[in-house]
């Protein structure tokens, strides 16, 4: 520090400045077959899956299907129909079969509907990172091939909702439609082993063509499921993180301003812890280390446990500086007496963390090496960034005049 102390502040600011670029790159990602080895049986399995059985995290799109007028004038016919032959007794038993088995259910199967149906399905199908889609369209797609190639007309559709058997009916058609609601749902299964999947992207291209491309007003289309579930949590997360870190720096900030009984110590206090935070988020960053519920904790941890240092130095660097009021005869008595306290204890911590690197789970091994670098950064910056700034700011006064 005494012969390098100029370097030292240049190194400290284009490290923060570069960290500030590289956590401008961080993204929040939460891909569970990652967690894994390749050679893990785990993560061969849900490769499998993956590739060959139609996708691992579920993605629920629920569609309300407005009432057209089309279906209004084929309900009222109906209506009318029924009116008409209620006479006829050679219709009577088909009329009642047909009326007791679904009622007015049967008018909402009707072909433009079913092509609305269709034409989601398809477009879900149709992206590049889903795998298996089930809905009423898969039925109808079924219900056109043995039609000869042609759709289901609207009496065809209601003939069949209500001839299908009840249990049939539960299976097959139940799950993926509520007449009474008026909705129509559509199980997706999304590839998770897809190395350029984006979760929080592809949900909101999702919502965003439903709305442009498939002309579904946005209250009448809504995601739900695993995938959605994830990704809220993911990026609440990481918004209450950059909140948390904020609120821990103000905090410790107005802690160190207490403690000490000066602003300008505080600000130098605060300084290398930041930068630690900084230097790991930014080396993430650049790395392409995604944010993920175990990274996402690294920093908090680090600073909570590397504020330590800082306390400790300051504190005895003010009862050197006291003796004879030199900053560098101050410094040399800090480094032999609680530089070396600072430095094993933070040793072993680091050593302690990166144990975690014998794991299996990759996203504890992330979290040994990078709270570790976070310990190491830390510890250099309290014992070079630390007493060079308060040698140049001088906070505890000029320097007596010797002799």
């Amino acid at each position: 520090t005494e012969r390098h102390g100029k370097s030292i502040l240049i190194i400290s600011v284009a490290a923060l400045i570069m960290s500030i670029l590289g956590a401008l790159k961080l993204n929040v990602e939460n891909s569970f077959i990652d967690y894994f080895r390749e050679n893990t049986e785990i993560y061969q399995g849900m490769k499998t899956i993956d590739q060959q059985l139609g996708g691992t995290t579920s993605l629920d799109v629920v569609i309300n299907l407005e009432q057209s007028e089309d279906d209004s004038q084929i309900a009222t016919t109906e209506e009318k129909t029924e009116v008409k032959i209620e006479d006829e007794e050679e219709f009577d038993a088909f009329e009642d079969e047909f009326d007791e088995s679904a009622g007015e259910a049967q008018y909402w199967f009707t072909a433009e509907k079913m092509r609305r149906i269709e034409e989601v399905h398809d477009y879900l199908d149709g992206l590049q990172h889903t795998g298996k889609v089930l809905s009423l369209g898969t039925m109808l797609k079924i219900g056109k091939t043995l039609n000869s190639g042609k759709p289901l007309d609207d009496f065809l559709l209601a003939l069949l909702y209500n001839e299908l058997p009840e249990h049939f009916r539960k299976i097959i058609m139940d799950p993926y439609v509520s007449v009474e609601n008026n909705e129509a749902r559509f199980y997706v299964r999304i590839r998770d082993s897809e190395p350029d999947l984006r979760r929080n992207e592809l949900l909101k291209q999702i919502q965003f063509d439903l709305k442009d491309k498939l002309d579904i007003p946005e209250e009448k289309g809504r995601l739900a499921n695993v995938l959605v579930l994830y990704n809220n949590m993911l990026q609440s997360l990481f918004r209450s993180q950059i909140l948390t870190l904020g609120v821990v720096i103000v905090a410790f900030l107005i802690m160190f301003i207490f403690l000490f009984r000066s602003v300008t110590i505080a600000l130098i206090a605060i300084f290398p812890n930041v930068l630690s935070i900084g230097v790991v988020l930014g080396f993430m960053g650049w790395m392409g280390i995604p944010l993920d519920m175990m990274t996402i904790t690294i920093a908090a941890i680090s600073v909570g446990i590397a504020v330590d240092n800082t306390i400790h130095y300051i504190h005895r660097f003010r009862f050197e500086f006291a003796r004879d009021g030199d900053y560098l005869a101050a410094m040399h008595r800090s480094h032999e007496s609680i530089g070396y306290a600072m430095y094993y204890t933070s040793i072993t911590i680091i050593i302690g963390f990166s144990i975690l690197v014998l794991s299996k789970f990759i996203p504890s091994i992330y979290f040994g090496l990078l709270t570790g670098l976070a310990m190491l950064i830390a510890l250099v910056a309290a014992l070079t960034l630390l007493p060079q700034l308060m040698i140049v700011l001088k906070p505890l006064g000029p320097e007596k005049q010797k002799g």
